[in-house]
């Protein structure tokens, strides 16, 4: 049986990064043949703390260390999975980086190189200027509407 079906449940993990100039850091992916732009982060494994996946996560997409602070969210409604057939729970926190960001960082939304499955490319968005359109799946976008309420 896939692993996929055997455990209906996904688990996700976000960190919500914003910087000294009150921009906060989105993920656009081109993944699944579909181009989205999330919070960075990712799938929990097997025997991992949440906190450890997100640290884990942020090293493998950005390599960056950072220090996984206060719990902001857990998905409190049912949302099935974009890519398959389970249903999604995503935590959220807030980060701060521990060392100076040494990654690419885009001027424009899904500055990618052709179509193909894999790229991310990470991006700065204003605090003041965020909406919950510029993050595409519906659990971001709670968290988007949940930010501009609160860090704002």
């Amino acid at each position: 049986m896939d692993p996929v079906y055997m455990y209906p449940f996904n688990v996700r993990v976000y960190g919500i990064l914003v910087n000294a100039n009150r921009e906060l850091l989105v993920c656009d992916e081109y993944d699944y043949d579909f181009p989205h732009t999330k919070f960075p982060g990712g799938g929990l494994e097997y025997g991992e703390g949440t906190r450890a996946c997100l640290a884990r996560e942020f090293m493998e997409e950005c390599a960056l260390q950072v220090e996984v602070g206060e719990h902001f969210y857990t998905t409190d409604f049912y949302q099935r999975s974009a890519f398959n057939e389970t249903q999604v729970i995503s935590i959220y926190y807030l980060v701060q980086n521990l060392e100076p960001m040494n990654f690419t960082v885009a001027s424009r939304r899904f500055d990618f190189d052709g179509t193909h499955n894999g790229q991310i490319r990470f991006r700065w968005i204003p605090l003041d200027l965020l909406t919950t359109n510029d993050l595409t799946l519906p659990i971001d976008r709670k968290v988007a509407e949940l930010i501009i309420a609160r860090l704002r």
